[in-house]
């Protein structure tokens, strides 16, 4: 039997099935009858190397020679390099690779730390299976809590963790930190005087304690807006329509002094709030518009009165003007006779009296002696 083994190829020889020697590029001969057989196979990375018990097949120094053999531990990563470039991941167990045209090297990094350092990169990552690691990114105005098996290990400013998972339960629990809004809409409340409003409260908070937050609130939305609920229909309730109507800045400022009262309770700090709106119903709307028109009409009628009262003194004191003086009583009666004349067409005179008297006795005025 001829054998001819192409470069980049080797031959695994077996004699009754057991492996004798490994043979590299050539040609080569055997006799079946004698009950040798060949196996061949290329030399590439771990081609038809994966059936082979090392310990056998390394008692040939040809073969012992031509792969290279990587034992990774549990609790390890294992990353190949092929020529000094990274090409794969490598888990747990005997790695056996030829290395007769390519030189291999494998950089072992432990998983048994949870949090994975500096000395695996974003590149290596790319090659690791998803199910083995964790990454979390916590940006600006955000604080991460690391978690291992559910006990609190530490908090995490801004960045980007990566984590293994091999034999625990690694997890980040990530908060904003920055001012958040809230809004508490048509909250229906019975004020003190027995008249159902509708109020629209705004309010900004944000996170003061993220460890106690987590540990004492459980549901924090829901919890932050019932807490705002409260304290707004214990306001409310406590004042008159009017009250509310006419001092809505106080009312904000007591609901905003509520609110800091529940800032230890709920681990938030409370920033501002104030009534956005007050939604009166219908039939009271329409009595305080009557009572609005009723206000202003009144208010109308004393401006009314104090301007006639004061055109009525005027008038007067004008008349005693004229009374004491007579070329004032003339100045005004030239003014108007001018007024009148503006308004006429056409005077016709005559002779005898003078332009003045004619006009006078015109417009059936007499003169004052």
């Amino acid at each position: 039997m001829k054998v001819i083994i192409k470069d980049g190829f080797a031959g695994f020889v077996f004699k009754n099935g057991s492996f004798k020697e490994m043979i590299k590029a050539g040609s080569y001969h055997f006799s079946k009858f004698l009950g040798y057989e060949v196996k061949i196979v290329e030399m590439k990375q771990s081609n038809g190397l994966s059936d082979i018990i090392y310990d056998i097949y390394a008692k040939d120094e040809t073969f012992a020679s031509s792969v290279v053999r990587f034992n990774i531990p549990d609790g390890n990563a294992g990353f190949l390099y092929k020529n000094g470039n990274l090409v794969a991941f490598l888990d747990a167990g005997e790695k056996l690779l030829w290395n007769v045209y390519d030189k291999y090297e494998v950089k072992m990094v432990p998983m048994t730390e949870p949090e994975i350092g500096e000395d695996v990169s974003k590149k290596m990552l790319e090659f690791v299976p998803e199910k083995l690691y964790q990454e979390y990114d916590v940006v600006e105005g955000q604080v991460g809590l690391l978690y291992y098996n559910n006990i609190l290990q530490k908090t995490l400013d801004k960045g980007n963790y990566c984590f293994w998972t091999y034999g625990q339960d690694v997890k980040v629990l990530v908060f904003d930190l920055r001012l958040r809004g809230l809004n508490v809409a048509g909250q229906e409340i019975l004020t003190k005087d027995k008249i159902g409003i509708r109020l629209n409260v705004a309010a900004s908070y944000k996170i003061a304690d993220v460890i106690k937050f987590k540990e004492n609130v459980a549901d924090f939305g829901e919890q932050i807006y019932t807490a705002a609920q409260l304290v707004i229909r214990e306001v409310v309730s406590t004042h008159t329509l009017d009250e509310i109507l006419e001092s809505r800045e106080d009312i904000s400022n007591e609901i905003a002094s509520g609110l800091k009262a529940k800032e230890e309770l709920l681990c938030i700090k409370f920033y501002e709030a104030g009534i956005k709106d007050i939604i009166l119903p219908g039939d009271i709307k329409d009595i305080m518009n009557r009572v609005l028109v009723a206000e202003k009409t009144a208010q109308a009628n004393v401006i009314t009165r104090r301007e006639e009262v004061a055109s009525t003194r005027s008038l007067l004191n004008t008349a005693k003007l004229m009374d004491e003086n007579q070329t004032l009583y003339k100045l005004k009666e030239l003014e108007y006779l001018e007024r009148i004349c503006s308004k006429v067409g056409e005077i016709s005179v005559g002779p005898g009296a003078g332009l003045i008297e004619q006009l006078t006795k015109l417009v059936g005025t007499g003169s004052k002696n």
